[in-house]
């Protein structure tokens, strides 16, 4: 019995050990593979900026995560006094909004995850989507929880994978037109955080989004409120098939008037 478990405990060391060189293996060179990205404080500035504009959900405290084409996470913030200002939970939600946002977005075309909602549910034309691509969980929950949200990250030089299909992901084109990558913001409603993304996008000055599904070709890639009957009523259908749930009147009116893309 004794020899049995020495050899499993030996086995779990080995796994541990492996599970570390994997990651090992896995890390970047941020220096390089960021380049062209905002820094972990131009990141936590400029989401802290908008977060403090009104949005239309409940005023809470926000996670942000950037990643670059590849999926890396390169910069992780957040807008509270500390790591429990915003929910927890909504640190790896960011990185996969991100992550989302990158990964369905082209030179040519931009989808917000707010723009998959509809598209990923039963009889849309993604239906499924959001079951690819699962979070890392090695990725996501490594390191020193006190490192969470600073520039030392652990999720930082790493691909932290996942989909997510509610607002608050958005591709990040600079001016020359370069897809670098894309940002995920969470904390607050799923409208809230598209609108914060949107402003904090601006003010990073990577919005030159070159086309997308909404409609309108001054916010291509803007959340779309059409799963509405005759009298306003969510009634679980969208009409254009890219349409995402209104949390609130206040974040629907504000989505309207949100900058227009340069």
């Amino acid at each position: 019995m004794m020899r049995k478990t020495g050899f499993l405990v030996m086995m779990l060391a080995v796994c541990v050990s492996l599970t570390g060189l994997a990651l090992a293996q896995d890390s970047v060179d941020t220096a390089s593979a960021c380049a062209g990205l905002p820094t972990h404080s131009q990141l936590q500035a400029a989401l802290g900026a908008a977060q403090a504009t009104s949005n239309g959900g409940f005023g809470l405290q926000m996670w942000g995560t950037i990643v670059n084409r590849d999926g890396v996470v390169c910069a992780v913030a957040f807008t509270g006094t500390n790591r429990g200002s915003q929910w927890p939970g909504s640190r790896v939600i960011s990185a996969q909004k991100a992550n989302t946002a990158n990964a369905f977005s082209l030179t040519g075309l931009a989808l917000s995850t707010a723009n998959l909602y509809s598209a990923v549910n039963p009889g849309g034309s993604l239906y499924g989507l959001q079951a690819s691509n699962p979070v890392d969980t090695h990725v996501a929950y490594r390191g020193d929880p006190n490192d969470y949200g600073q520039s030392n990250d652990p999720m930082v030089g790493y691909r932290i994978g996942g989909v997510n299909v509610f607002g608050g992901g958005l591709a990040l084109y600079n001016k020359a037109g370069v897809l670098l990558g894309a940002l995920g913001v969470s904390g607050d409603s799923s409208c809230a955080d598209h609108n914060i993304a949107w402003r904090t996008r601006n003010t990073l000055v990577l919005d030159y989004v070159p086309a997308g599904v909404s409609g309108d070709a001054k916010r291509p890639d803007n959340i779309v409120y059409d799963i509405t009957d005759a009298a306003g009523l969510q009634i679980g259908v969208s009409a254009g098939g890219w349409g995402h749930p209104v949390c609130s009147a206040a974040a629907k009116t504000i989505a309207a008037t949100l900058p227009v893309v340069r």
